[in-house]
């Protein structure tokens, strides 16, 4: 069974820059925001991630359910990706609800449920 501990209740944020950074005792998420966008209505976001453990780094692309359908809704308008008939992102991770403390909690259970390496993308060498 997964950890359930709150990661939110654990972590430490700042700005840097353009970078939304969100410290856990497990990671660090570094968020790219758009500017001025409320940091709980984010549905697309990149995000790269330092694992505390043996400081690797990995990197996503964030989407919500919604975002991914405004997409696709978009693109059969204007032809892209065959009309819009298919969404595809090579480091693409899709969250049902948006905004930066829930795809924190996503990243802390993919870590709890052993899925994180199969999930998101390895920037640095093993």
């Amino acid at each position: 069974m997964a950890n359930t501990r709150s990661e939110t209740a654990e972590q430490g944020w700042d700005w840097d820059g353009p970078f939304y950074r969100v410290r856990t005792d497990r990671f660090e998420a570094s968020f790219v925001p758009n500017a001025g966008e409320p940091l709980d209505s984010i549905s697309n976001v990149d995000v790269e991630v330092r694992l505390t453990a043996d400081g690797s780094l990995w990197s996503a692309t964030v989407f919500t359910l919604a975002e991914v359908e405004r997409i696709m809704d978009r693109w059969s308008r204007t032809g892209e990706a065959l009309g819009g008939r298919y969404f595809w992102c090579s480091d693409g991770l899709i969250v049902r609800d948006p905004g930066i403390d829930n795809m924190t909690q996503v990243l802390a259970g993919l870590l709890d449920d052993g899925d994180f390496t199969q999930v998101l993308q390895r920037l640095d060498n093993e």
